[in-house]
C-alpha cells in the first residue's frame, strides 16, 4: 500500500524529473544497482540517474563525492533534495524495501559485519529512508554508518519509525547532509 501511495503522490514530480534526465543527459532515466535485503536476498535498488554514464573500462567505483564531476547538473539537484530516491517506491511496491530500515547495502559491505550483525542487519527491509539518512548523510563515517544500521532492526518500534519519518521529512526540506 505505501508503495502505491507513495508513487501516486509522487507521480508528477517523477514525470518531470525523468524528462530532466532525458533531456540534460545521455543514458537510461533509472539507475538501478544489486543490493542485499531481507534474508540475504539480492534485489535490484532503483533510484533516478543523477551521474553520467560512463564506459564499463572507465567506470569510477567508489562512494560519490561532494564535488564529484560525474554528477550532472540535474544529478547535483536530485541528490540534494533526496529526489533521485523516489523510484525505491517501486522497490516497496515489490517487498524489497520498506518505507523505513537500515540503508540497502552493497553485498561487498556485509564483509563490514561480523556474522551475528550481518543476521540482525538481514532481519528487516531495508528503508527508503532510516536512522543513517536522518543522522547526517555523507556527513557520518562509515563505522558510524554500520552501527547507525544495527540500531533500527534492535529497536525497531512504532515510535522509532515515526521519529524517522518526521525527521526524514526536516531533513528533505532542509537539505542538510545531502550532496
Amino acid at each position: 500500500l505505501a508503495g502505491i501511495v507513495g508513487l501516486i503522490i509522487f507521480s508528477p514530480i517523477m514525470l518531470i524529473v525523468a524528462i530532466a534526465v532525458k533531456l540534460t543527459s545521455r543514458g537510461p532515466i533509472i539507475f538501478s544497482q544489486e543490493r542485499v535485503g531481507l534474508h540475504n536476498r539480492p534485489f535490484k535498488m532503483y533510484k533516478f540517474r543523477s551521474m553520467t554514464v560512463q564506459p564499463v573500462k572507465k567506470e569510477v567505483k567508489g562512494w560519490t563525492t561532494k564535488e564529484d564531476p560525474r554528477v550532472t547538473a540535474v544529478g547535483k539537484f536530485i541528490r540534494k533534495t533526496s529526489i533521485d530516491e523516489v523510484p525505491q517506491f517501486i522497490n516497496v511496491l515489490l517487498g524489497d524495501m520498506s518505507l523505513i530500515g537500515p540503508r540497502p547495502i552493497l553485498e561487498n559491505e556485509l564483509d563490514e559485519y561480523t556474522e551475528d550483525e550481518q543476521e540482525i542487519l538481514l532481519s528487516v527491509r531495508p528503508g527508503i529512508t532510516g536512522i543513517w539518512q536522518v543522522s547526517g548523510r555523507s556527513g557520518v563515517y562509515y563505522p558510524e554508518r554500520c552501527e547507525m544500521e544495527l540500531y533500527y532492526p534492535r529497536n525497531q518500534s512504532l515510535r522509532l519509525d515515526i521519529k524517522i519519518f518526521f525527521l526524514t521529512i526536516r531533513r528533505v526540506l532542509s537539505r542538510e547532509g545531502a550532496h
